[in-house]
């Protein structure tokens, strides 16, 4: 009886509002969070299965694999870098033609007729001015006709009955006859376009290096991925024996979960180098290129497989420093401002031109009824000279200057191209020999892996040895890989360094 009026009572009583009185006023309620249960682990099962699947070796290639000299190809054609610095060049070459209107002939014609006033006159005319392209005058021709009455301050107007042709030239003696504005705007137009050209050819040279990089990146994940399932085949193959080995009695059964645990630790290595390739083929898709100019996303079963050699290096590299790009650079902006200081000096000399006209009346004497004669001829000498002369002595101290800092910043940039010459020369040779060493190791590093997979498979040693043995084998491996794109990369830099254009594809 007791006990039911206990069970009652405990029925009867709220349990959450007992809570909530305990709680000071104003408290806010706490929410319990649900928290996701704990995972299972995998079944053996399942794990082996998803390492089986990881292990798999690659696609067999059913397209030829991609070679080097298809991505710089597409990289040279395609990459809007080089497209860009392509358009940079046509720009120039509008300037270039933009320089030449200063050259053009030019058509004008006139038409004056009065409408009020004593005088009655009315003239028309047309002329032909063509600028000289060696000298800075020109050739003239015209023809005017008039009717009427002119005053005489508009003599020039009256003509003969049938008008008047005239031609003339006006040439320039001193001043502007070697060179003058026209001409130096066209020579700086053309010394751009050369700019231009050099300036895509360096972008073009940065463009291939970056390229053989991102290649020879892609295919050295490749491998390493390769390196990584071959160590993660390793385990799944003695994970078999292991477990006869443990139904015998000749192994003990925390064997088997050691080496799940291996092939947990190996497969995560083979999701990383997928990780990695992955990447590496996306960083490869920005050089390779369709006809469109859209990247191509180069799929597994294209990668090669081996490595490519590395370029060939230059016997005399620092003897190669004058097929710089920029330093052609410096070479063309001190051109350019070689012609400025022509065009300053030619400033200091007085505007001396000398003019020639012939005028031939047609037909009798115009309606004016003033006389004609058939030919008149005049000559003529102009002359102009400013005193001071401050604007061309301040420029002529301005280009000199201008000329002074280039020529100095040549002489930089020649120091330090020598010192990047030696200093790549220096890591490609030395990168040749780490190659070499890294080979050794790797020989060594894979047969004392065999000898230890044949003892442990003898009962003579341990399943700890034999694991080190393998994964210090893949680490030779993957450092062999490393220390052979080190060697490409800094050919290829030495190349760009000393733009070898046939090495780099251009």
């Amino acid at each position: 009886m007791m006990r039911l009026l206990l069970l009652a009572m405990a029925l009867a009583t709220p349990a959450v509002p007992a809570l909530a009185d305990a709680r000071p006023p104003g408290t806010p309620v706490a929410r319990r969070v649900a928290e996701p249960p704990p995972a299972k682990p995998t079944s053996s099962a399942n794990l082996l299965a998803r390492a089986r699947a990881d292990a798999a070796p690659a696609p067999v290639p059913q397209v030829a694999p991609l070679e080097l000299a298809e991505v710089l190809a597409s990289a040279r054609f395609h990459a809007p870098q080089v497209l860009e610095a392509l358009a940079r060049v046509r720009g120039a070459e509008g300037r270039v033609l933009s320089t030449e209107g200063a050259f053009d002939t030019i058509f004008s014609a006139e038409v004056d007729t009065r409408l009020t006033g004593f005088y009655s006159g009315a003239s028309a005319g047309v002329r032909v001015v063509q600028p000289l392209a060696t000298n800075g005058g020109n050739f003239y021709a015209g023809y005017d006709v008039s009717r009427g009455t002119f005053p005489s301050y508009e003599g020039s107007n009256n003509t003969a009955r049938f008008g008047r042709l005239t031609a003339g030239g006006v040439f320039s003696l001193l001043r502007d006859r070697l060179i003058d504005e026209r001409r130096l705007a066209r020579q700086l137009a053309e010394a751009d376009v050369e700019l231009a050209e050099t300036d895509q050819l360096l972008v073009a040279i940065g463009v291939q290096a970056r390229s053989v990089q991102a290649y020879n990146n892609w295919v050295i994940a490749g491998q390493r991925l390769q390196v990584f399932r071959d160590l993660l085949t390793l385990a799944l193959d003695r994970q078999a024996g292991l477990r006869r080995q443990v139904e015998e009695g000749l192994r003990p059964a925390i064997l088997l979960t050691e080496n799940e645990q291996n092939i947990l630790r190996r497969q995560t290595l083979v999701v990383q180098a997928q990780q990695q390739l992955d990447v590496a083929a996306t960083t490869l898709s920005l050089f390779l290129r369709d006809a469109n100019g859209l990247p191509v996303l180069p799929t597994a079963d294209r990668l090669p497989p081996r490595l490519g050699d590395p370029m060939p290096l230059p016997i005399d590299p620092s003897g190669l420093i004058n097929r710089r790009p920029d330093l052609r650079v410096i070479d063309i902006r001190v051109a350019q401002a070689r012609q400025k200081l022509l065009q300053d000096r030619n400033l200091l000399r007085p505007k001396l031109d000398v003019k020639g006209e012939i005028n031939q009346y047609v037909g009798d004497a115009g309606l004016a009824g003033r006389p004609f004669t058939g030919t008149e001829t005049k000559v003529g000498i102009a002359l102009s000279l400013p005193l001071q002369q401050r604007v061309a002595r301040g420029r002529i101290a301005q280009t000199t200057a201008e000329i002074d800092a280039f020529q100095q910043r040549r002489r930089q940039l020649e120091d330090q191209i020598g010192a990047d010459i030696q200093a790549l020369s220096i890591t490609a040779a030395q990168s040749r020999r780490l190659l070499g060493l890294a080979i050794d190791e790797q020989d060594r590093a894979m047969t004392m892996a065999s000898a230890e997979r044949r003892r442990f498979a003898a009962g003579a040693s341990d399943f700890f040895l034999v694991n080190l043995r393998e994964e210090a084998a893949a680490d030779a491996q993957v450092r062999r890989l490393d220390a052979a794109f080190r060697q490409i990369v800094a050919h290829a830099d030495l190349a760009a360094a000393t733009a070898d254009l046939d090495a780099l594809g251009l």
